[in-house]
């Protein structure tokens, strides 16, 4: 997890460096929802996604007219115990959602208290399985195993200005996943609250 906040922050500082007329940054905190668990004709109950606490880092680049683009990452705080289970058999590891994205953004201020942007990208959803023990590849170990899948991204929020350029920022995203074979094959929303600053002249 401290590899890949690295690499994120580290993606949109070499990003900040263009001259980006405005910047966004926030830290958030919020909760996925999706279908429940359902079984299928062999017995076999897939579990729901829905359910824990969220954190986030998200960036938000306004270049020209509005337009921009920006990333975002979402984890689980605490693993969940995903588990599969038929009338012979049952299932149970701990697991922990990841969610990324990358996007086209619109980005408009209303007035000095009031901000907006609606954006659409692409992604992926990372579940991370974890074991009791350590694989090592070649430059470093693991004690866990991931499965990926492609994910189509979806995102609206809206700035509240508090203090001068701090604001809180409602927002809700919808991920369109490819695969999503753990959980029912659906597909997932997040809704949270985050809090950040802006960087951008005259405002």
């Amino acid at each position: 997890m401290k590899k890949l906040i690295v690499v994120a922050v580290f993606a949109l500082a070499l990003v900040g460096s263009l001259q980006a007329q405005e910047f966004h940054g926030a830290f958030g905190f919020g909760t996925v929802t999706a279908p429940g668990p359902s079984t299928d004709n062999n017995g076999i109950t897939t579990p729901s996604l829905s359910g824990g606490l969220y954190p986030s880092f998200s960036g938000i680049f306004i270049l020209k007219h509005h337009l921009g683009f920006g990333g975002e990452v979402a984890w689980r705080a605490k693993r969940e115990t995903y588990g599969v289970s038929a009338s012979n058999f049952a299932q149970a590891y701990p697991l922990r959602p990841i969610f990324y994205d990358f996007n086209a953004v619109y980005g408009s201020n209303f007035g000095k208290k009031f901000g907006g942007d609606v954006m659409a990208g692409i992604g992926a959803e990372s579940l991370r399985f974890y074991t009791p023990y350590y694989t090592c590849g070649f430059t470093s170990c693991t004690n866990y195993q991931s499965s990926n899948h492609f994910a189509g991204h979806f995102g609206a929020d809206l700035r509240i200005y508090f203090c001068g350029h701090a604001f809180i920022r409602p927002e809700a995203h919808y991920y369109v996943i490819k695969n999503n074979v753990e959980f029912n094959n659906s597909n997932a929303a997040r809704f949270a609250v985050s809090i950040g600053y802006s960087f951008m002249p005259g405002f």
